[in-house]
């Protein structure tokens, strides 16, 4: 179990500590089913945060529900993701190698990762809260760099925080294979990349957990996600990718519908309760701990 209730906790007066729980959804601006999901589950308090993909074409649209909201707003970096923009943008296996190998263009990588943060400050109205990465790029070599001195530079008195990919403990419920692509997440640099981000004095999530394989069959959606839960410590971040309704081209859809339908359902909240687990704006929680000002 994710926590225990204090014992006698009635009679003494005492209630069980909850457990903030970071719930990200990914992908906003991507097409109206997202959209339109990731709104519902904020308005319902079933998230706490969504990473923003600015070069999406009716982002500038879309963008104007995200006022007002009560959750973290980031920029979800996309380098691989073809949304009509100009500039880099490779099929992640290229953009792995290129980055690895160092023979990638550094300018260009710079150019993407200043161009997505003006459009987000432009279309949002404010700064970052996190950043995070589509396909988790924000961690690769190179990008990691060049986007740290980008945040550093830019945001000096107000630091976004970053996701962390290292996998949370992951229950053996959960298929071999999938605990094995949730590790590999993780070990495509985000030690590295948190490495760097301490001595920034850059703050982030505590364990990641929400990564399936889309494409191959896995189990439901629910039975995952009870298993993430139970094994939920503090600060740790769940992403999901929810969408109402999906268009032919969505990649993934029947996936993205279904994970909106459990996370809107009672039975999430109910699990959430039971486990004592609070969803939380990490952004107020690193403020109330004064790591950020």
């Amino acid at each position: 179990m994710a926590a225990a209730f204090v014992i006698n906790a009635a009679q003494q007066g005492a209630v069980p500590a909850l457990i903030p729980l970071i719930v990200c959804a990914d992908d906003f601006g991507l097409e109206t089913g997202v959209d339109q999901a990731i709104i519902a589950l904020a308005q319902l308090g079933r998230i706490s945060a969504t990473g923003c993909l600015v070069q999406a074409p009716h982002f500038e649209q879309s963008s104007q529900a995200l006022k007002g909201l009560p959750i973290d707003l980031g920029l979800h970096l996309n380098l691989t993701e073809p949304l009509g923009q100009t500039g880099l943008c490779l099929p992640l296996g290229q953009l792995l190698w290129r980055t690895y190998s160092g023979l990638i263009a550094r300018q260009a990588i710079a150019e993407q990762i200043e161009s997505q943060l003006d459009l987000f400050e432009k279309y949002v109205g404010q700064v970052p809260d996190f950043i995070d990465g589509h396909l988790h790029v924000h961690q690769f070599p190179v990008v990691r760099e060049l986007l740290l001195q980008a945040v550093a530079r830019r945001y000096t008195d107000n630091l976004p925080w970053l996701r962390d990919t290292r996998a949370a403990p992951m229950s053996t419920q959960l298929p071999r294979m999938q605990r094995l692509k949730a590790r590999l997440i993780g070990a495509l640099g985000a030690s590295s990349l948190m490495r760097l981000a301490k001595q920034a004095g850059i703050q982030s999530n505590q364990g990641f957990a929400g990564a399936y394989d889309f494409d191959r069959p896995h189990p439901a959606y629910q039975t995952m996600l009870n298993a993430w839960l139970e094994q939920a410590t503090s600060q740790m971040l769940l992403m999901v990718h929810p969408a109402t309704h999906a268009s032919p081209t969505l990649a993934f859809g029947a996936d993205r519908i279904e994970e909106y339908r459990v996370l809107r359902g009672d039975v999430f909240a109910a699990q959430l309760q039971q486990q004592s687990l609070q969803i939380t704006r990490l952004s107020t929680l690193l403020a109330h701990r004064g790591h950020k000002t």
